[in-house]
């Protein structure tokens, strides 16, 4: 009987090599925070033809103004007019330099990553200044609002334009409405980690605990918060779907 032959190292280790199917080619912004080529960008500093108002679906009304989205007090939050499941998003802020107010008061507004319903219905990551004001910690900045206190505190001074980068994987529902997956989101501020794979224990509740209801894609919700403090401003939005 022939002896077989042994194979070499190059030979076992070309067993376990993949090279099918290749990752799609995207090429990178020019910066970290320029929308990559596959990404959708969803305000370029130009104009909210990619917005509507949550109140009754019209055009959204937040000011547009050297090259930023500013919340218009009284006019409701804004939405996207495009759904979406899982995504990667970045988004820039900025808390006005002359903020006033304190605790929740003092530049509140939030990043809804996927919007349910009218009003706040969804699931919050809070907008607040947080650099020099103390508030209840699984409400500040970078919190999934009364459900995960962030890593750190990463907040520059008023005035300064900052970051969110996310990574959302939406929830999955079973026919009869009952969960199947939660949600998972991970959040980065400037750079530095605040939610780590967090999974969500349902939609934002203000006063109560969160829960989840069934629902399919989402849009991606802007919040006028409505309180007296300067209005927050946002820039570069662009989301790359998964």
């Amino acid at each position: 009987m022939a002896q077989e032959k042994q194979k070499t190292d190059a030979e076992k280790a070309a067993e376990t090599e993949v090279w099918q199917p290749e990752p799609k080619m995207v090429t990178p912004g020019k910066t970290f925070a320029d929308a990559p080529s596959d990404a959708i960008v969803l305000f370029d500093g130009k104009n909210l033809d990619s917005w509507q108002s949550v109140k009754d679906g019209g055009a959204a009304q937040w000011m547009v103004n050297n090259g930023a989205v500013t919340v218009k007090k009284g006019t409701g939050n804004i939405q996207t007019k495009q759904t979406f499941t899982d995504y990667q998003l970045h988004i820039e802020w900025r808390i006005p330099e002359n903020i006033t107010g304190s605790n929740q008061a003092r530049g509140n507004s939030g990043v809804f990553l996927a919007s349910t319903g009218k009003g706040d219905a969804g699931y919050e990551l809070q907008v607040l200044d947080c650099y020099n004001n103390k508030t209840y910690v699984n409400g500040q900045t970078g919190s999934i609002y009364k459900q995960a206190i962030p890593l750190a505190n990463a907040c520059k001074k008023p005035g300064e334009w900052q970051t969110y980068d996310v990574i959302w994987t939406a929830p999955r529902f079973n026919d009869d409405g009952s969960l199947k997956s939660a949600a998972r989101v991970t959040v980065f501020q400037n750079g530095v980690l605040l939610q780590n794979n967090f999974e969500l224990k349902g939609e934002t509740a203000w006063i109560g605990q969160p829960a989840y209801h069934k629902h399919g894609p989402c849009a991606i919700k802007l919040q006028d918060h409505g309180d007296p403090s300067e209005p927050i401003s946002y820039r570069n939005i662009w989301v790359r779907p998964l």
